[in-house]
């Protein structure tokens, strides 16, 4: 099975940190690729972090919790079931 990091993105920031809002999906679930997971917050603006493949999501950084570019976020799981939806 393979694993893709999801990263908070660079391109967001200019010179603060950030904070994870929520995760609209739960750790250990399935997600499909062009899911929105999470939302953080960056300089006052909400920005969705997108699912980069379909797979189970392992949260490695959790709500409220400050971040800062680079940062892993989540792991995707590629290969796990993926539920009906």
């Amino acid at each position: 099975m393979k694993t893709i990091r999801i990263n908070a993105d660079e391109a967001l920031w200019r010179n603060s940190m950030g904070i994870i809002e929520r995760w609209l999906v739960a750790d250990g679930e399935t997600t499909r690729k062009g899911r929105a997971v999470a939302q953080v917050r960056i300089e006052g603006a909400l920005h969705d972090i997108l699912a980069p493949a379909a797979g189970r999501l392992i949260i490695a950084a959790h709500t409220l919790a400050v971040i800062e570019p680079g940062l892993l976020l989540a792991t995707i799981a590629v290969g796990a079931e993926i539920a009906a939806e």
